[in-house]
């Protein structure tokens, strides 16, 4: 995995209005467990893996990378903002750019948690790193991650079958540095 750039990281906890976007640490394991077991979380996501063996593998800290933000509400963890760049080996129009995926436990779906954080992080970058375009990339079976796209303003690039399921690829375009 490249790493997003010049990016010093962990950066300062980034606040929204309900939320906290932050690092991960080691009071998250615990949910990041439930997030990569939950069936329902992995319905679009090629299936969860086994609780047991997440349990035993699980580091201290998880997901302790440049571009994982453990996404908070009232002092708990209710998802996961990824932002990294895409493989030089994905779809062309993604390679290198930076890639904005998310998780959330199922009792947070519905209530605008993830417009919110991805706005966030969206923010985020656009400061740290001006002049990047952001690609997504979800199944287009997956209609809340389809709405949740156009309306992070996400437009489709290319629709591609993998996973046994039509992928949909979207370009947020470039946002102009501040002058």
């Amino acid at each position: 995995m490249r790493e997003l750039g010049p990016v010093v990281w962990p950066p300062a906890p980034i606040t929204t209005e309900r939320l906290v976007l932050r690092a991960p640490e080691g009071r998250d394991r615990a949910a990041f467990v439930e997030l990569l077991a939950s069936p329902e979380v992995h319905t679009y996501l090629g299936g969860p893996r086994p609780r047991d063996e997440l349990e035993r593998e699980m580091p201290e800290v998880p997901e302790d990378w440049p571009g994982s933000f453990a996404v908070e509400l009232d002092g708990a963890m209710i998802g996961q903002i990824l932002l990294r760049r895409a493989p030089e080996s994905h779809r062309p129009a993604a390679a290198g750019k930076p890639d904005l995926g998310y998780l959330f436990l199922p009792p947070a779906w519905g209530s605008g948690y993830a417009a919110e954080s991805c706005a966030a992080a969206l923010g985020w970058l656009d400061a740290v790193l001006p002049g990047e375009p952001v690609v997504l990339a979800t199944q287009t079976a997956n209609l809340g991650s389809m709405r949740l796209a156009a309306k992070l303003g996400f437009t489709e690039v290319e629709r591609y079958h993998a996973w046994d399921a039509e992928q949909w690829l979207g370009l947020r375009p470039p946002v102009a540095a501040s002058v």
